[in-house]
């Protein structure tokens, strides 16, 4: 096939510094027994279903924060800022995608949302001068791993999806852009990301 030129990157997980571990950290710093907050958020009926409304932009963060600290038995105030306290960024994985941009290749963000008010996860990561194009999910009311969207993502692109890769750190989120054609990535650790990176666009990225 002719070479990859578009590069679509997740956002918590990939850019940053894993998400599960934040949470294990907010657990610990709430009193509540480790793998409370993503049970209840992933495995909870009304948590999954508040998250699921929170990324496709149909409530607010700040209701989101309500509603999911009463399942959890504590204060609302800014959950999800004190959920995601420990995120950092990933500066590997963010210094290979600006690799990769430098060679030609297009680079998107393609996130599901959280919302940005009061925290803003994305605040300080410049996506508009660092990427060519970005999609958070709660302006197009989908989100991952809902099928439609991935198609938004690559008209945004303006390219086939045998053209690009993609990279998230969720299984789930993979299958419905391997049916588009686009080659995944599931990332586990940033050194074997890059690696898989460099061989699939066929370019150094370090």
């Amino acid at each position: 096939m002719s070479r990859r030129t578009g590069l679509i990157l997740d956002f918590g997980g990939v850019l940053t510094t894993s998400v599960p571990a934040c949470a294990v950290g907010f657990d610990r710093r709430a009193g509540l027994p480790e793998g409370t907050f993503l049970s209840v958020i992933a495995k909870h009926p009304e948590g999954a279903a508040l998250y699921a409304d929170l990324e496709r932009g149909t409530i607010t963060q700040v209701e989101w924060n309500e509603r999911t600290a009463a399942l959890l038995g504590i204060d609302g105030t800014n959950l999800l800022g004190r959920v995601l306290q420990d995120l950092h960024p990933e500066p590997s994985v963010i210094a290979a995608a600006q690799a990769a941009r430098a060679t030609g290749i297009k680079v998107g963000i393609f996130s599901n949302s959280l919302g940005t008010e009061p925290h803003d996860v994305y605040a300080g990561y410049d996506f508009d001068g660092l990427y060519d194009t970005v999609l958070i999910s709660e302006n197009y009311k989908m989100r991952k791993p809902d099928p439609e969207i991935y198609a938004v993502m690559l008209d945004l692109m303006d390219l086939p999806g045998e053209a690009c890769v993609f990279v998230d750190d969720t299984a789930r989120n993979l299958p419905p852009a391997e049916e588009l054609g686009i080659t995944t990535i599931l990332a586990t650790d940033p050194a074997d990301t890059i690696r898989q990176l460099e061989a699939l666009l066929d370019v150094h990225l370090t």
